[in-house]
This record gives structure tokens, sequence and C-alpha cells, in this order.
């Protein structure tokens, strides 16, 4: 059967700066780039249907298939195209994309002609939170002071492969997933073991796009000498940064990194670059000066994702630097009782944390944003929600989701729940450096200022 021609992929009209992940287990995940037309598979036995209902999350398409069609797909690749991914997803089958400007898309799957699609893939099932990807044969456990966990870890046949003693967190690797699964049940019943979870895999952040003309040129800001006590610093955990220019690099602290030296060969803005100009401009929509500045920590390295124990190691590193309002544009649908509880420590210290909500148009909680005391935050265009951005109770403000940043001459734009949350740490963090008001009155403002709209 010749596939049907009728596969115009015109990815750009649908909604950017949302890039999602899904994996059911260590192997199996699919990583659907809208912003970039960029996919990336690696399955193995994986049954249509579900496919289509991960498909139909990922993208928003209404996705129609002919009841009989089946197949179990495995396949593996890296950032091909949607056009040459679904044809490698698909196979044998026939499908039809059929583009929609001000609805959505719609996606025909079928053996004998496109007519015959006519069951609809669950809607319910596709707005589900997507599994989380976890690091293959890996646990995080949190231990009791005075615990051995050397003799741990050798008891269970695991190596200790990253640690941090004055927080009693660890992460163990196993030879592999059966002999971490059963590490797994004996450590929740060890009494010297007071959390022990997965090692997830967070979102991948979303990239920057080249535009011709800009809306708006670049961030002017002058420092003004931060003083020696009450200075306002916000702790950037995100990628490796970019050096600013010579006109804002001061505004930058000498960067932390938790995976070691990172290699920058893009000449794009990488995320935290674009987060630290968005928190910039900010800043500098509140005056022409201020003292707060900004230390970036890199928890990617020179990998495409983050995990939740570096994040953890993010988080202390950037408190342990001073840091008096973190920014997390990152999020998973995953909650990790191990970075819970380093946050919650930071809350308690009187630190404020921002995180973004999530580019999955679901209302089911993300994390860090949905940990309790923590600001998450909505994306939003022309005072509504964005088609991308998360909602839901947990949500406490919602600010622009979209960011014009510069590297070089060269202007990008950044769209997102991510920029949403630099804004509103930028905000929040030039406030309090130019005035007397606590962070408990500036968040109280900031909520009757960036209300959440309604869905």
């Amino acid at each position: 059967m010749i596939r049907t021609a009728r596969l115009i992929l015109l990815l750009a009209l649908l909604p950017g700066g949302a890039a999602f992940a899904r994996a059911g287990t260590a192997t199996n995940s699919l990583v659907w780039q809208v912003d970039r037309d960029r996919v990336t598979a690696d399955l193995r036995g994986e049954a249509l249907w579900p496919l289509l209902e991960d498909i139909a999350h990922q993208t928003g398409w209404h996705i129609f298939v002919e009841p009989s069609a089946a197949r179990n797909v495995d396949v593996k690749f890296s950032n091909l195209p949607a056009a040459a991914a679904l044809k490698k997803l698909l196979g044998d089958l026939n499908f039809a994309y059929v583009p929609e400007t001000n609805e959505a898309s719609q996606l025909y799957v079928f053996t004998t002609s496109m007519a015959a699609a006519t069951q609809r893939i669950n809607a319910s099932a596709a707005t589900k939170p997507v599994p989380r990807k976890r690091v293959a044969h890996e646990l995080l456990v949190k231990v009791k002071p005075g615990t051995d966990i050397d003799a741990l870890a050798k008891s269970l046949g695991a190596r200790v492969t990253g640690r941090n003693d004055k927080l009693g967190i660890y992460r163990l690797q196993f030879a592999d997933d059966a002999a971490m699964e059963t590490a797994l049940g004996t450590l929740k019943t060890n009494s010297d073991v007071t959390a022990v979870e997965y090692n997830y895999i967070l979102d991948p952040p979303v990239g920057a796009q080249k535009i011709a003309k800009a809306p708006a040129g670049p961030v002017t800001l002058a420092l003004n000498p931060p003083g020696d006590s009450g200075r306002v610093i916000v702790g950037l955990i995100d990628t490796t940064i970019q050096s600013l220019g010579a006109d804002l690099d001061p505004f930058l602290l000498k960067q932390i990194s938790i995976t070691g030296d990172t290699t920058v060969s893009s000449t794009d803005p990488t995320h935290a670059t674009g987060m630290a100009e968005t928190i910039l401009r900010a800043l500098a929509a509140q005056g022409g000066a201020t003292s707060a500045q900004i230390l970036p920590v890199d928890v990617y390295g020179n990998s495409e994702t983050t995990t939740s124990w570096n994040v953890a190691l993010g988080v202390q590193a950037a408190i342990n630097g001073g840091a008096t309002v973190l920014n997390l544009s990152l999020s998973g649908t995953s909650d990790s009782a191990i970075l819970d509880d380093v946050i919650q420590q930071a809350i308690a210290k009187g630190i404020v944390v921002f995180a973004a909500a999530g580019n999955q148009p679901v209302n089911t909680p993300t994390y860090p944003a949905a940990i309790p005391g923590v600001v998450a935050v909505a994306a939003t265009q022309g005072g509504q929600l964005t088609s991308y951005s998360n909602f839901g109770s947990f949500i406490a403000i919602a600010l622009p989701g979209a960011s014009v940043i510069y590297l070089g001459n060269q202007a990008f734009v950044v769209q997102g729940t991510s920029p949403a949350t630099a804004y509103a740490t930028g905000i929040a963090a030039g406030t309090k450096s130019g005035t007397s008001l606590t962070w408990a009155q500036i968040l109280q403002a900031m909520q009757q200022k960036f209300p959440v709209p309604q869905k």
C-alpha cells in the first residue's frame, strides 16, 4: 500500500516552546520537541495504541485510527524531523496528517483507507501525565545520621556513585534493574533509610529560535555595587551559561558546575543564557540599575537532560553560594522526596523558589513547581494562558511566556513556562533589591498583579 501523499507537517503552526518527554521504562522513551520539529525515540515492543496516546499527549493532535490497525514498534533514532519520525514509528501503516490553524491538527492512521480511521484515540488517556524516564540501575537514598552508607551499599551489591554527607543523600548504582528493584524493596524496610526512590530524568529544556526582526533591543542595565549585607542573589539552576557580553557579565557570579566541565559548541544561546537575560530584562524594566546578581549553577553538563539528583545538588550548591531566591525553569512529572526535602530546607531559610509549571497542557502537578511552598509559574499570551502551558490548582502566578534574548548581535526568542518563570524571578529580585518590602509582601503583590487566567 502506497503511503498517502497527504502528509503535510506544518509544525510551525503548532504552539512553540513546548518540549515534551515520555518514557515507560529505562529503555522505552519518546521525546517530541514540537518547537524544534525534532523527535527522539528508543522503543522496544511498544504497542500501537499506547504509542498513539503518547503522541496525542505530546503534540495536542486529534488522532484517529482504523480499529483493526496493529503494530509493535521497535525503533531507535535521534533528532529526526516529525515526518521522518512518523514513518519509522508507524512502519507499514498508512497515515495522513492534516494541519489546522485554529484548532487541533489531525492525524489519521490506517491500513486500508483514510475513511476507515474512525476510532478516536482516548482523549482522557492522552491528557494523563507522562510517566517519567529514570536513570537505569540507579536509586537515590537519604539515610539517618551515623549510617555507614558504604557498608549499606556493599550489602546490596551497589556502588556509591554520588554523595552529599552533609545532607545524608546518596546515589547508588546497581549491576542491572533486577538488582535495583530487589534493593528498592530492602531499603524501604530499612529503619536507617528515610527516603529511597529512582533517579528521575527531567524534561529537556526548550531551545531558542532565531528571529530577524526583534520587537525589543538588547538589555540595558547598570550594576549598583552590591552591599555587604542584604544582597539579592538569584540562584539560576539550569544549563551551562555563556558570556552575556561586557555590559551584562558583571551581573553574573562565577558559575558552579555539578557535573564537571561543560563544552558549548553551538552558537545559539544555551537555556541558562536565555533565562539569565530574561531575568535581567525583568530587572531592567524596573529601573536603569540594580544590585541584584545571578549565580549560575549548571546541573545539565553536556547532557540534554538532567536528573532529580543533579537538581537537588544544584539547589544545595546555590544555597551554599549565598542565593536568596532560586529560579528553576525546569520540570518533570515525578515527585522526588529527596529534591522536595532540599527545597523545603531552602524555603525554611527564607529563600524564595520560583519553578516552571511545565509545557504540557494538563492540570496534573509537575515538579518541582508543585512542591508546597514553591511559587509555580504558568505562561500567558495576550492575557490568556498559552495553549501549551500547564494549568491547575498548584499554579500561583502566570506571566508572559516569550522572551527576546541576544547572543552577540543575533536576536532569538525563547518560549514556554521557563521564560515566564525567569520574568517572575527577575521582578521579585528587582523589587527586593530596590525596596524594603519583605518577600511575603512581594509575593502577595505579584499574585494580585499576575493572576492565573482560567483555562
